[in-house]
């Protein structure tokens, strides 16, 4: 039979385990729910404002179209492009692949049927994105 004193030790000992491993698992749902707020604040593309439109491309075998949009930020911000890429075979489904600031042209080339080069940037549709963000 254990002592009294020691029982109490070991129950004493795993109701503090319990307890640090609650408070880990809240302190890593707290931290991961302010990442992913800071990332949807400041990083999603899918945010990115709508702007004014400018041109678009069609891929050389009609499965895209890329379309450019500018958008002016007001007197403290840059212009910058918004590149839209536009799945003709899906229902017009739209994805934001590229984003950058301090342009207000888009040069927009097809090399081939899934590299596009906007500005001197080339993407691999439809997966590549452009974010100056991010660089």
């Amino acid at each position: 039979m254990k002592p009294k004193k020691l029982e109490f030790k070991n129950e004493k000992k795993k109701s503090y385990k319990k307890i640090l491993k609650v408070i880990i698992i809240i302190g890593v749902l707290f931290f991961s729910l302010i990442g992913y707020g800071v990332y949807w604040a400041f990083y999603d593309m899918n945010r990115l404002p709508k702007g004014k439109y400018l041109t678009e491309k069609i891929s050389p075998d009609g499965k895209y179209t890329l379309k450019a949009y500018i958008t002016n930020g007001g007197a403290t911000t840059t212009y910058a492009i918004r590149g839209e890429l536009v799945f003709n075979e899906k229902n017009n489904k739209t994805k934001n692949i590229y984003w950058n600031s301090g342009e207000d042209i888009a040069k927009i080339t097809w090399t081939d049927f899934d590299t596009v080069v906007i500005n001197d940037h080339s993407l691999n549709v439809p997966n590549d994105k452009y974010d100056y963000r991010n660089q």
